[in-house]
Parts: structure tokens; C-alpha cells; sequence
């Protein structure tokens, strides 16, 4: 079974290693995840998956259905659900907990985390692409931080339209991302808290997905 848990970044601390090299990290609060429902090939849902549950949430702050649902498992609402696919049947049952000992046991050193990167709002092409800007002389007014032309390549029978894809300005950030290997450095039972060493998408506070590193072990 994949070792993966729902979880939330806290923020940065370091730890020193027994050579006393100082290693800064990001610790996680991982768990404990609820199982709310088990997916399988056999079933009507088709796939193999297990639905989590992180972080209890006041009923009032709910919805109906998703109290129902959260009941059939044996617990309350959750604030944070999230599925992990599977390729091989789930062995877990609704109402089983998660905590940080899958990773102990399954003795990964490395981990996938995915989470929500920070919003930046409105941005133009130099804050968002990287472009370098219109030149800083030469005639050039109140242009300097303009994408310059848009229409390129209508001259090779793609037509006068903007082209799918065309990078221009817009919102920057508030999307989903992925850091994959990134090393998991100590993990404490007695506080679900995962310490890994790299980025991790989002702010403090903000809800992230652990799992166990697809690439590396």
C-alpha cells in the first residue's frame, strides 16, 4: 500500500543531523486521516482509490451531505478530503486511521507533496513569463513593460487570431502543483508532524497532500 496522507504546512525549523550539519525543513502536520470510503476495480466506482479525511470541522460549518457521508464512516465532517489512487485493491476499511507510522513503515526516504502555490493576483508578462520588457530608449513610452506584438505567425497560414496558449498577462499563482523527491527528513509520532527538506507549494497554513514518492524510494 502507498503510504499517503492529508496534511497541512506549518512552516520552517531546522534540524542537525548526528555529524551536526544543520538541515532546514518545512514540517507538515500529517494526520491523523479518517478513512471515509474505499474504491475498487469491483465496485461501481471502477478504480481503485481511498478517500481522506483531515481536520474536524463544526457541523454548522458543513453541508448535509457531506455529514451523511462522513457518518457511514464512523466519524464527523471533515475540512480537508482529498482521494489517493491506488493501482492494487485498497486494503484499508471506512473508519480506519491514518497516521504518520505509514511512512516509518513504509522506510521511504523520499516523498511527493502537492499543494496549492500562493496567489499573486493580476500580473503582466515580465512578473508572470519572465519577459524581458521593450527596450528603454529608442521611442519607446510608457511601453517598457508591454508583451510587444500578439499576432505572430499569421503569415504562415495559422491566420490573424491569438494563438491557444499564448503567454500573456493574467493571474499568477493559486494553482495546483506538484514536488516530487523531495527527502523526508524525520517523522514524529507523537506529534503527526512530517519534517521534509525542500519547497512545498503554498502558504503556512495552507492544506497539502503527502504521498510516497512515485520515482524514488
Amino acid at each position: 500500500m502507498v503510504a499517503a496522507l492529508l496534511g497541512k504546512k506549518i512552516g520552517m525549523t531546522r534540524v542537525y543531523t548526528e555529524d551536526g550539519v544543520c538541515v532546514p525543513v518545512t514540517v507538515i502536520q500529517a494526520g491523523p486521516c479518517s478513512v471515509l470510503q474505499v474504491k475498487k476495480t469491483d465496485s461501481p466506482d471502477g478504480y481503485n482509490a481511498v478517500q481522506l479525511g483531515f481536520e474536524d470541522v463544526k457541523p454548522h460549518r458543513s453541508t448535509l451531505p457531506l455529514i451523511g457521508h462522513a457518518g457511514r464512516a464512523g466519524t464527523g465532517p471533515k475540512r480537508f478530503i482529498s482521494e489517493i489512487r491506488m493501482q492494487d485493491a485498497p486494503a484499508a476499511a471506512a473508519g480506519d486511521v491514518w497516521t504518520v507510522d505509514l511512512f516509518t513503515e513504509a522506510k521511504t526516504r523520499f516523498v511527493d507533496v502537492i499543494g496549492t502555490t500562493k496567489g499573486r493576483g493580476y500580473a503582466g508578462v515580465m512578473k508572470r513569463h519572465g519577459f524581458g520588457g521593450q527596450p528603454g530608449s529608442h521611442g519607446t513610452e510608457r511601453k517598457h513593460r508591454s508583451p510587444g506584438g500578439i499576432g505572430g505567425m499569421a503569415g504562415r497560414g495559422l491566420g490573424r487570431c491569438v494563438k491557444k496558449g499564448k503567454r500573456m498577462a493574467g493571474q499568477l499563482g493559486n494553482a495546483r502543483r506538484t514536488v516530487k523527491n523531495q527527502e523526508l527528513v524525520r517523522v514524529d509520532k507523537d506529534n503527526n508532524l512530517l519534517l521534509v527538506r525542500g519547497s512545498i507549494p503554498g502558504p503556512n497554513g495552507g492544506y497539502v497532500i503527502v504521498r510516497q514518492a512515485k520515482t524514488r524510494s
